[in-house]
């Protein structure tokens, strides 16, 4: 299966050269891109001088885009499964190749890398983990089933699921919505414990304010995402 990492990146110039880095070593086989979203350090030059390979976007579109743009690019070259990875060095590639055979054997249809399954490394925040609990509780809610990361971001997807977020996918804070998407949809969803580590420079762009957004705006998004769903299940029946 041919993979690709995409790797999201805002103002990540001290931590996106180990992040790459963390890839070739561990995953060489895996091909990458950097989504850079319009960074307002050196991110681009940092980029540019380690010929590193990436695409520059002309505005800030958001976590959302950036990472459709890496579907986008994906799906254009026919990737098997792309897989995404933050640009501030929290996850660690040696976990790749034990997601994508996971991904096979389950016939999946997402993997999600969990840090709460065996509770090894980075574990967040206390504040943050209180979230985590109740997006999944959310799910659980919305669609039956259990996921104990809803919020990670390292997730690898088959090429039906590519080609699914190339066309459409949440632009703001979308990893739980996109969830409850999948599951609605009838889609696979299986988890995988991985380690975690904590940011390997700068800050979360989280800010209080954002946390407070945050935790309105995306269960709001996730009811919607399932009656949405549901309704066009049933015009499709």
């Amino acid at each position: 299966m041919r993979g690709l990492v995409i790797i999201p990146a805002y103002n990540e110039a001290e931590a996106i050269v180990q992040t790459v880095h963390n890839i070739q070593i561990n995953a060489p086989d895996f091909d990458y891109i950097v989504i850079n979203d319009c960074s307002t350090d050196d991110t681009k030059r940092v980029l540019e001088e380690h010929q590193i390979r990436h695409i520059n976007l002309p505005v800030n579109t958001g976590i959302g885009g950036a990472v459709q743009t890496g579907y986008i690019y994906a799906d254009r070259h026919q990737y098997d499964c792309a897989i995404q990875m933050d640009g501030d060095g929290q996850h660690d590639a040696t976990f790749l190749h034990e997601m994508m055979t996971k991904l096979e054997n389950d016939q999946a249809d997402m993997i999600i890398g969990s840090r709460f399954i065996n509770n090894e490394g980075f574990q967040s925040t206390g504040l943050r983990r209180i979230g985590i609990r109740y997006f999944s509780w959310l799910i659980r809610h919305l669609t039956g089933t259990t996921v104990t990361d809803p919020t990670s971001g390292m997730r690898l997807v088959n090429r039906e699921i590519i080609h699914l977020f190339a066309q459409s996918y949440p632009k703001d804070y979308p990893e739980p919505e996109s969830v409850v998407v999948l599951l609605k949809k009838g889609y696979r969803i299986r988890e995988i414990p991985v380690r975690m580590h904590a940011r390997s420079s700068g800050e979360s762009s989280i800010s209080l304010k954002k946390s407070i957004y945050y935790m309105i705006k995306v269960p709001v998004a996730c009811w919607i995402a399932a009656i949405s769903t549901r309704k066009e299940k049933r015009r499709s029946e």
